[in-house]
């Protein structure tokens, strides 16, 4: 329809090629000459600006110059040759005493500028913090700025929980310690608060932000912008507002453009506009001029909503109360690109064509938005033609990059046409145009609903293998064009492959609530369920919630492979995402945890069932209440009974005592059911304490000749009216007068019914 399609350079100093065509809408455009319109900026050569000690150099010529130094004058030292080796000779050798021994021969005394050479070229994180340990025993002094450059080297690499240790551990300057060690500022803290972030840690941004306070560390506006970045990409709109109230009020920090643009950008991504011109109005409270990236951002903000038309006399109006202002590339294009898809070609073009009139030159995004327009409307075979074709075949000009290809084969996968965007992909790396993850992810999720599996499972192995995701160039991976892969692969028992993939992803500061919990379910199908805690543990640091099933698919699983603790783990987690697991599961995970002597988490669970109001079964409370008697733990044993009593339910009293309390005749144990039994009866607890089980108990103490603990026991029964009768009252007496506890002894005496023979005992069965 359009004929073919020749685009205008991206730079050039004379005249640009104009669209050419016999379709209307592009022969307004050619009718006019745009390279005659283009605004040449000179500016007069002048060394003004440059201090006096360097005019000459511009006023000799080369051959003067060039005689001059060979004359004798001194080249600069260049300290950068010596790092690069230090750098190596660190990355490619085991940290060990001998490679202390050589820096300390080739670096001592270590320089300022040394050591900040040296340190930004040790490729390894771990390497570079021995180094960084390394200078400060060997007497370097260290600045803000050095503590500042390592926790930018840990955080960049993912070492997060290193380079947060590290920073808490840096010594800081006070009066207590003479001067020595540095000052805590806000710097250090945003670094890493900002390398959560880029890991989608929200939650320990904001813990490092709270801690902040507890150090007394004033935080600046940076910092605020920082976290109003974090709260946007998790869509807290309520959050960021009241981090602002905050900053105003709590901490009086005043906003700067930056926060503005902060702001702005937030709540035109999240759709709230109106919020977004309401910050966009207060700037002139706060003396802060909107500069073009504010202009931008409200742009691309009603574009997104639909308003292009508003967004375009928004630019008419930015130029007329600020002439200073002018609409750049960016502004142009966000236009562009909303017209185009509204599908209104003629008003792209118009703004093309005003754009180039005011001098701003089309760059590779301006292009690739117009073919993206195109191709969703045109015949994309014939884009292809005009535009990829014509431009390989010439030099210079408009090139098609990356982005052009993917815009190209998105637009045939969205037709359905795999073949055709297979061979569009190997036509880009015929051209040395190297695909991104965004190429792969397009045609992985193509071949996918195709139902071609095989296909992109090798698409996803090339992937791997080129270690693609892992570039910083090109698109931000998107995990959600990941997922029909995962389902295939966790399917099929390739979840390990899966799950190599996510971390790949994770490791970009980009995942996705489906994709995680597709993972997590193929481990528990192939029974690795250790491996699925694993990715639950990550998947909530993100702030994502599970559905239940995984929780309880996962849960399951553990319980099976007697993974208790990880079970009881599991169902904390499942609380904090506010699901509340049937009594069973209570059940199951507490019976696991006393099979598997865990004491500690026995009681710790059976107090979190007595307060989420779970009911309890008495043989697994006693069992609980035994264990923990039996790990020593006799004060966490009592506290457990008082609160089950408390809440109404018993435990097995004489199942306890008779059966493994008084089973045998240990002091310790013996002690332990003494202990019991008071506690029980000053807390008027009795229900289940028979008077048999109590006279047991005091005959095995007199038996020990634990006669204080014995006389204790009876005088507290005697307190609650429990009556006997008691058999082993004419053997306490005699046992206390036989260790000269005679009032004790007359006190038991008077009690001892009459006729009561005092020379055999009965002997009581345990």
């Amino acid at each position: 329809m359009y004929g073919r399609l020749s685009l205008p350079p991206r730079r050039s100093s004379g005249m640009l090629v104009a669209y050419g065509g016999c379709d209307p809408i592009f022969r307004r455009y050619v009718r006019r000459q745009i390279g005659n319109s283009f605004v040449e900026f000179k500016s007069a050569y002048s060394t003004s600006v440059f201090p006096s000690v360097l005019k000459g150099i511009f006023r000799t010529p080369p051959e003067r110059a060039a005689v001059a130094t060979a004359a004798g004058v001194k080249k600069p030292r260049n300290n950068s040759k010596k790092a690069r080796s230090t750098a190596k000779l660190i990355d490619e050798n085991p940290w060990s005493e001998s490679l202390e021994s050589a820096l300390s021969g080739d670096l001592l005394p270590l320089s300022q500028t040394g050591f900040f050479q040296t340190i930004r070229r040790i490729r390894t994180p771990a390497k570079a913090l021995r180094f960084f340990d390394w200078a400060t025993n060997s007497g370097f002094a260290h600045s803000t700025h050095s503590y500042f450059r390592m926790i930018e080297i840990l955080g960049k690499a993912r070492h997060l929980n290193a380079a947060r240790n590290f920073l808490l551990a840096i010594p800081r300057k006070t009066t207590d310690n003479n001067g020595a060690g540095v000052r805590l500022t806000d710097k250090l803290f945003n670094s890493l608060i900002r390398s959560y972030a880029g890991a989608g840690l929200f939650r320990e941004s904001i813990k490092l932000f709270k801690l902040m306070k507890s150090y007394g560390i004033s935080p600046s506006a940076f910092t605020f912008n920082t976290l109003f970045t974090i709260l946007f990409g998790r869509g807290r709109l309520g959050m960021a507002l009241q981090l602002f109230d905050e900053m105003l009020g709590t901490y009086g920090v005043k906003p700067d453009l930056c926060t503005f643009n902060v702001l702005i950008k937030g709540f035109c991504a999240n759709s709230t506009t109106d919020t977004a011109f309401r910050m966009f109005n207060k700037m002139s409270v706060y003396n802060c001029e909107p500069d073009l990236i504010t202009y931008n951002t409200l742009v691309n903000g009603l574009c997104r909503a639909g308003k292009v038309d508003i967004a375009r006399n928004l630019v008419a109006g930015m130029r007329r109360k600020d002439p200073k202002l002018r609409p750049n590339v960016v502004t142009y294009t966000t236009l562009l690109r909303s017209y185009c898809g509204k599908r209104d070609l003629d008003t792209a073009l118009d703004v093309l064509e005003e754009m180039v009139q005011n001098g701003v030159l089309p760059n590779d995004v301006t292009y690739n938005t117009m073919i993206q327009g195109l191709c969703e409307s045109e015949n994309i075979s014939m884009i292809i033609k005009d535009v990829v074709l014509s431009a390989e075949n010439k030099k210079g000009g408009f090139e098609p990059d990356t982005c052009t290809f993917n815009t190209l084969v998105n637009a045939l996968c969205s037709r359905g046409n795999v073949a055709a965007a297979l061979r569009c992909f190997e036509r880009a790396k015929d051209s040395r145009v190297d695909p991104d993850s965004a190429t792969y992810s397009i045609l992985i999720r193509a071949l996918c609903r195709s139902g071609e599996f095989s296909a992109a499972e090798e698409l996803l192995d090339e992937l791997l293998e080129k270690e693609t995701l892992l570039r910083n160039r090109g698109c931000v991976p998107l995990c959600a064009a990941y997922n029909p892969i995962f389902e295939h692969l966790c399917s099929c028992g390739k979840t390990r492959k899966a799950d190599g993939v996510l971390r790949r992803l994770m490791r970009r500061g980009v995942q996705d609530p489906p994709a995680f919990e597709t993972l997590i379910l193929g481990h528990c199908k192939e029974g690795s369920f250790s491996d699925g805690h694993k990715l639950l543990v990550l998947m909530l640091r993100r702030d994502f919630k599970p559905h239940v099933d995984v929780y309880l698919f996962l849960i399951d699983g553990l319980l099976q492979k007697h993974e208790a603790k990880l079970a009881f783990d599991t169902v904390l987690k499942m609380l904090r995402s506010d699901y509340l697991p049937r009594a069973s599961i209570f059940h199951r995970i507490l019976m696991e945890l006393i099979r598997g002597g865990s004491a500690n988490e026995s009681a710790e669970l059976m107090m979190l069932m007595l307060e989420k109001g779970v009911r309890l079964n008495i043989n697994l409370s006693t069992d609980v209440v035994r264990l923990l008697f039996e790990k020593g733990s006799k004060s966490e044993a009592l506290e457990l009974v008082r609160c089950v009593y408390g809440r109404g339910y018993v435990i097995n009293i004489d199942e306890l005592v008779s059966s493994y309390l008084c089973k045998e005749t240990k002091n310790s144990r013996l002690e332990q059911a003494y202990e019991l039994l008071v506690f029980l009866l000053r807390n008027d607890e009795t229900a289940g304490m028979s008077s048999s089980l109590c006279d047991t108990v005091l005959f095995r103490l007199c038996e020990g000749k634990m006669l204080s603990e014995a006389f204790g026991l009876y005088y507290e029964l005697l307190e609650k009216d429990f009556q006997g009768p008691f058999n082993c009252l004419i053997d306490l007496r005699n046992g206390l007068e036989s260790v000269g506890k005679l009032k004790e002894a007359e006190f038991v005496s008077k009690r001892i019914p009459r006729g009561e023979e005092e020379e055999v005992r009965p002997v009581v069965t345990v």
